[in-house]
């Protein structure tokens, strides 16, 4: 007992007589230091005193893939500073290589009795993933939400961008400067934002002839740098001239394997990325890419959590949100030089 009064107290930074006071029910605490107490047993996995227990922890949890891509801690900012403005505190959870999986986040986030979860990129985009988790939150009731492209029947509200517009945009821009042979450089086959991305790149093949011969040019890899890299020069040797990324960091990636084969960006190839990440205006040559809204689809998200809280039943229809393409330095027109089409072919500027 004494170990946890002094271990919330130094938490919320009041004495451990306060925290007694606030345990033990007694008056002449104020509501916000009773709340951050309470908030404080949540966090650090104490069990509230039994007759506090009816109370539902102001806390949501907050599950990202990773944190080294930007736009997931961007996206965290955005949640965090809503849920802050409705009197949430955010449980941030983030999967790493060999680390906590998905599922026991969901668990664990079950023992701290949050009012619900919030999901950015997570194995519900993966059609070979393994969904029972996300079953057991609906079966519980528990509220939550999906950022972004999602196996059907998981039965949540949904927010995303729309991903087939986003690859049309960004094949127009690449098209109205000459570019007759446009790769495309996606995710895994069962990742489902890829898959819609793959279906806006066929549409957009099929409604400009000229562009026909783009029409087998896509690449999958894993969503790194170093995969990037990978399928761009896969794409190098099979004659493009342009690459739509499906993540910034696959841009990135793709800018590197055109240099490391001796071509230049945007004079030999033009790149297109996709998120509109944190400094990707400040890059050699500064980015090309399509912009997610994160700023109205986090609040949407937050707005859709709060009111299933609140007692309002969800709808497990799927906002779409509008991409934006930003046009920066990563393209420009068609080069007039031969590409080259195969493995022993260095590219020169």
């Amino acid at each position: 007992m004494t170990r946890r009064l002094a271990e919330v107290a130094k938490y919320v930074g009041v004495s451990e007589a306060t925290v007694s006071r606030v345990l033990n029910s007694k008056p002449g605490i104020s509501d916000s230091t009773r709340a951050a107490v309470l908030t404080a047993l949540d966090v650090l996995g104490y069990d509230r005193p039994a007759k506090l227990r009816g109370e539902r922890a102001r806390l949501v949890g907050l599950i990202l893939p990773e944190l080294a891509n930007p736009i997931f801690p961007a996206f965290a900012e955005v949640v965090a500073g809503d849920l802050a403005k409705r009197g949430f505190t955010p449980v941030l959870c983030t999967r790493t290589a060999n680390g906590v999986a998905e599922s026991d986040y969901v668990d664990m986030l079950l023992d701290q009795h949050v009012s619900g979860v919030l999901f950015c990129g997570g194995l519900y985009a993966m059609g070979d993933a393994d969904h029972d988790h996300y079953r057991r939150l609906h079966e519980r009731g528990l509220p939550a939400v999906l950022v972004n492209a999602a196996v059907d029947d998981l039965g949540f509200p949904r927010v995303s961008v729309d991903d087939a517009h986003a690859v049309d945009q960004a094949y127009a821009h690449l098209a109205s400067l000459g570019h007759e042979r446009i790769g495309l450089v996606l995710g895994p086959v069962d990742h489902m934002p890829s898959a819609r991305k793959a279906i806006g790149f066929k549409s957009a093949v099929e409604s400009r002839p000229e562009t026909a011969a783009s029409a087998d040019l896509i690449e999958r890899t894993m969503f790194s740098m170093e995969g990037g890299h990978a399928a761009a020069a896969r794409l190098v040797k099979r004659g493009v001239t342009a690459m739509i990324c499906a993540s910034d960091q696959l841009a990135l990636g793709a800018i590197r394997a055109v240099r490391r084969l001796g071509g230049t960006v945007p004079g030999d190839f033009s790149i297109v990325g996709f998120d509109d990440s944190a400094f990707m205006n400040c890059t050699d040559p500064p980015l090309t890419t399509v912009r997610q809204p994160i700023e109205a689809m986090g609040q949407a998200a937050v707005a859709l959590l709060v009111n299933q809280i609140a007692g309002q039943t969800a709808s497990s229809d799927e906002l779409l949100f509008e991409p934006e393409l930003m046009v920066r330095g990563s393209t420009g027109p068609a080069s007039s030089r031969i590409p080259a089409q195969s493995a022993g072919t260095r590219v020169t500027a």
